[in-house]
């Protein structure tokens, strides 16, 4: 009746937050042990009384700052100067400003609509398709959940009881293969299509670009320096990115008025409301999931199916796609750690941090895939071209990351290397 039930409420389109707390009522009321509808608040709170998810709203706080400060112009710019003459250029800058930009943004949804409306109509000016252009635009926002700051990887960190740190260093190596793995397949692709050459710049221009955005660099050298360095918690470190971020636009770039500080703060209280709703949500369902004997369940089917840890993460990887086309990341993350955590690591011995870094990345790959796919939606929404297009383009874009996920799962130190 619980399964029905979800299942139900998730095709008539309810809210995933609203499904699993409702599932969670179905599940104690057929089960008949109404007296677990004593502990539900409870549980609701219990989710949320963690420090490491204060990291959410700054990391979100820090994105709106971004967006009225002028720093992702600056970072594009930068992104241009770097890349110079190489045929496929605005591609490359495209990529670049995506890497640096996910340094300080951390969600994959904003990085996507900020860079499409900035980044497409000047790569169809310069001669690029424009459902090419949302591709990589796209693909390239996907490095917002893996570089840290990371929100996704904050989410798994709270539901597996890790350390914030430790999943945010682990989003490092990962987050910059796949970028290199990008501007190959940018690379193949601009030889085959003969995509037009980027701007060579003298010197003197470069110099300007390095000079202005310099500062811009402070805020990802904050957040990351903090974190990896041990001077702070994610949650500090977040904190001083977000003072960096508004010292700079007030100070520096001077296009922050102290009279938009409220409508700031208020969407940041929106959207962190959302995330942070999931969050209590999933408390109860994995309360619930656990009272029901649910992951055991699961083992022993599993246990019949693959016999190895490899096998196993290659099921999960398999799995996780159909789950991510048709629920987002932060989600479906909820959804199925409570399940296929516990499993990973007491049956197959898999390290937690290693299985949440595939985990995070296989469902992050789900913004892009239809038939849900919200990242491409925003993308193709914002460019105005059709999804599906887009989609077919970028499915060189879509392999590779394929192929990311397949190495990190067979290879663990790659995600274990900095810790």
């Amino acid at each position: 009746m619980t399964v029905v039930a979800f299942l139900l409420l998730v095709v008539i389109g309810m809210p995933i937050g609203i499904v699993l707390c409702a599932s969670a009522l179905v599940f104690i009321q057929t089960s008949g042990n109404t007296i677990l509808l004593d502990s539900y608040g409870l549980q609701l709170f219990s989710a949320l009384n963690n420090f490491g998810l204060l990291a959410i709203p700054l990391f979100i706080l820090i994105g709106e700052l971004m967006n009225g400060t002028g720093i992702t112009q600056r970072l594009i710019r930068l992104a241009g100067v770097c890349i110079g003459s190489l045929k496929g250029g605005l591609a490359y800058i495209n990529l670049l400003a995506n890497m640096m930009v996910a340094s300080i943004l951390g969600s994959a949804t904003a990085q996507i609509a900020m860079m499409t409306r900035v980044m497409v109509p000047e790569m169809e000016k310069a001669g690029y398709r424009r459902d090419f252009s949302t591709a990589v635009t796209a693909f390239g926002g996907l490095l917002g959940p893996i570089i840290p700051p990371s929100i996704v990887f904050v989410v798994y960190a709270v539901l597996a009881q890790l350390a914030v740190r430790d999943m945010l260093i682990a989003g490092l190596l990962p987050g910059l293969i796949l970028t290199t793995l990008f501007m190959g397949t940018i690379a193949i692709l601009g030889y085959w299509h003969d995509y037009p050459r980027g701007q060579s710049v003298s010197w003197k221009t470069r110099l300007i670009a390095v000079r202005s955005a310099l500062p811009m660099l402070v805020i990802p050298a904050v957040i990351i320096g903090t974190i990896m360095g041990g001077f702070g918690s994610p949650t500090e470190a977040a904190a001083l990115g977000a003072l960096c971020a508004a010292v700079l636009g007030i100070f520096f770039t001077k296009t922050l008025k102290f009279a938009d500080f409220g409508a700031i703060l208020l969407r940041t209280g929106i959207n962190s409301a959302l995330v942070l709703f999931l969050v209590a949500a999933a408390g109860v369902f994995s309360w619930v999931l656990i009272f029901g004997e649910v992951p055991q369940t699961v083992a022993a089917w599993i246990e019949t199916v693959a016999k190895t840890p490899t096998s196993f993460l290659l099921l999960v990887l398999l799995i996780l796609i159909l789950v991510g086309t048709v629920i987002d990341g932060i989600a479906g993350l909820i959804m199925v750690v409570p399940i296929l955590l516990p499993i990973a690591t007491d049956v197959y011995g898999i390290d937690p941090i290693h299985f949440g870094v595939v985990v995070s990345i296989n469902l992050i790959l789900g913004l892009l895939s239809p038939p849900v796919g919200i990242g491409l939606y925003i993308a193709a929404n914002v460019a105005k071209v059709s999804p599906i297009a887009v989609f077919v383009v970028a499915l060189p874009f879509f392999l590779v990351t394929l192929f990311a996920l397949v190495l990190l799962a067979l290879v663990p130190q790659i995600s274990l290397f900095l810790l």
